[in-house]
């Protein structure tokens, strides 16, 4: 899955959002407000300022709204805020059937996800739903506290199913994916769908998820 027409780094979005947050609350926040508000967010912005450890969204909000005079619950301040940006969420064509065969192979199947700064978990969720009953675990850097590439994810996958790294293989579509899975131990598949040679130091690549299925990456 993927957020359709959004960049790397969301910040050029955020003075948007501020200020329909600000309209549709009638929060009623000076420029200078908006202003700390908007260098708050932008320090938590991973894209911006590396971190692999990752925060709840009410210790993020918290910050960004501290000193803001309102009563508003911080959950209906975030709700509205990312509601601003009119995300859009793209799963590919084949990724449902993917999973469906691969249940039926008997495998587990878990995913690890860094959720975008400040979203809560729920609502992430909530743009892939249809994908959520294929998986034996979901974690992300909301539950387990942190961001790829650091592999505590993929760690918390294997102390659940008494795995070993050997026994995993981790896909992805991002730089970060083959070093998450370099620095847990176990093998990666890039999906590059673009036709620009790829090397991230994965060990394997393909072009679709279907490539999954032919038996020469996973058995």
């Amino acid at each position: 899955m993927e957020y359709r027409d959004m960049p790397y780094v969301w910040f050029d979005y955020y003075a948007g959002a501020f200020e329909r947050l600000n309209t549709e609350l009638s929060l009623g926040l000076s420029d200078a407000q908006t202003e700390r508000s908007l260098k708050v967010l932008k320090d938590y912005n991973p894209g911006i300022n590396y971190r692999e450890v990752d925060y709840p969204p009410e210790k993020i909000f918290g910050d960004v709204t501290a000193g803001w005079n309102t009563d508003i619950p911080i959950k209906e301040i975030i709700k509205c805020f990312f509601g601003a940006m009119n995300l859009k969420a793209f799963i590919y064509p084949e990724s449902v059937e993917v999973l469906k065969e691969l249940k039926r192979r008997g495998l587990i199947i878990g995913t690890y996800t860094n959720v975008v700064s400040g979203m809560p978990d729920e609502m992430h969720k909530s743009y892939f739903s249809e994908l959520l009953p294929y998986f034996d675990i979901y974690v992300s850097s909301c539950s387990c506290g942190f961001r790829k590439p650091n592999p505590r994810g993929l760690e918390v996958i294997a102390e659940k199913f008494r795995l070993s790294p050997d026994e995993m293989i981790f896909v992805g579509d991002e730089k970060k994916d083959p070093e998450t899975a370099k620095r847990f131990g176990c093998r990666s598949v890039l999906v590059n769908r673009s036709e620009e040679p790829r090397k991230f130091g994965q060990d394997f690549t393909v072009k679709s998820l279907t490539e999954l299925l032919d038996g020469k990456i996973i058995s």
